[in-house]
């Protein structure tokens, strides 16, 4: 039957609403349960004490059993219950429902739940105002779904498992590979530096400031940087109007950029050739590697690693989040490590090779990311859902 258009059945016949609650013992330990956005599924919540959780009484969940979320239905907020999760407990803002599994797979239900059809189908049984959205239960159960014989289902669910599985190895293989690039780097940039003589970031990558004159009916592409050594990021243009006293300074290929509000975790990057032009305020500072003596990169790097953060913490005097930031004298009188040339060289020809391999295995996880949600949409965006 691939290819053609499948019976119409109505929700409700399918899905029967279970209503299985359970008076919460204070001092008894229970395993709450909620349902992430889009598809993501089940998920634990959290696991606490009954007299913790605000209501007396919680829904027991079974596993198997497709949860909704009233609130987030149209963002894709529902899913099975997974093996792990049985006996969990969750709000009555969380209809459950036993899956008639003579008539319906709940894998079925699961996989037919992430197409863009039922999320639409969800969307359009709920309502209220901006903030009240609710899904309307009656609503959603009176939708018709079109739905397979069931051995058409146990065909559709055993090669979107296959695809699925394979997709988790992979991306359980490139995260191993990951970790290994990341451990065989850090263990090279220990090899060069160890013994390394050291130097103020004043006298090799000194503070540079470039000044632009903002004009009102300018303007401007700033540059953002990620914390934990994310990178850089173009922000919305701003226009001269809006930056209004905002102090902006021009940014350069190569530049080694500084958050300073959030450098002490890793807010640090080097610009890139696509972010010529771009603007920074007096919260990014830019130090200019002399290249006769250390590059760039593996200034970013050491500042990445575990030394490198505590002493960009060190210099970033202050409280937790916006109250730490990094001083500019701190940071010209940071001492960082200088290998020889030669051994730069080297560790940035490594560095460049990890890259590569990181590339691909972005490309690739880009590419697997998109082919389930195609998937989907071959099987059921033909099928009516009404």
């Amino acid at each position: 039957m691939t290819g053609m258009r499948w019976p119409m059945v109505v929700l409700g016949d399918v899905l029967r609403r279970n209503e299985r609650w359970t008076t919460l013992d204070p001092e008894h330990t229970y395993r709450q349960v909620t349902v992430r956005l889009w598809g993501k599924g089940v998920t634990l919540r959290g696991v606490c004490r009954g007299a913790d959780i605000a209501a007396s009484q919680q829904v027991e969940v079974s596993a198997g059993q497709f949860i909704v979320s009233r609130i987030d239905a149209r963002h894709g907020a529902f899913g099975l219950v997974p093996a792990e999760l049985d006996g969990a407990v969750v709000s009555g803002d969380f209809p459950c429902f036993d899956v008639v599994s003579d008539r319906i797979l709940p894998g079925f239900m699961g996989w037919l739940s992430r197409s863009a059809p039922f999320v639409d189908l969800c969307r359009g049984a709920s309502e209220g105002s901006t903030n009240r959205v609710r899904l309307k239960e009656a609503r959603l159960l009176a939708s018709r779904i079109a739905l397979p014989p069931l051995d058409e289902q146990h065909r559709t669910v055993a090669r979107l498992d296959a695809v699925s599985a394979r997709l988790k190895a992979c991306a359980e293989t490139a995260e191993r590979q990951e970790a290994d690039l990341a451990a065989m780097l850090q263990q090279a940039f220990a090899r060069i530096t160890a013994g390394s003589p050291r130097a103020r970031m004043a006298d090799v990558a000194p503070l540079v400031r470039r000044p632009i004159e903002v004009e009102a009916d300018g303007q401007y592409q700033e540059l953002g940087v990620r914390s934990f050594g994310r990178g850089p990021f173009h922000k919305p243009s701003l226009s001269g109007l809006d930056a209004g006293s905002k102090r902006l300074f021009r940014i350069e290929p190569g530049d080694l950029v500084f958050n300073i509000v959030f450098a002490w975790e890793g807010a640090v990057a080097i610009a890139r050739p696509e972010d010529a032009g771009r603007v920074g305020s007096h919260r990014f500072l830019t130090c200019v590697a002399d290249q006769t003596r250390v590059s760039a990169e593996i200034l970013r790097f050491w500042f990445l690693s575990r030394e490198g953060l505590a002493s960009l913490g060190q210099a970033s005097p202050g409280g937790a989040g916006r109250n730490r930031t990094l001083g500019l004298d701190g940071l010209s009188r940071i001492e960082v490590p200088i290998p020889s040339l030669d051994a730069q060289a080297w560790f940035e020809a490594l560095h460049a090779r990890a890259a590569s391999v990181r590339a691909l295995n972005a490309a690739s996880a880009g590419d697997a990311a998109a082919l389930l949600p195609a998937m989907l949409h071959q099987i059921f965006a033909d099928k009516t859902v009404s």
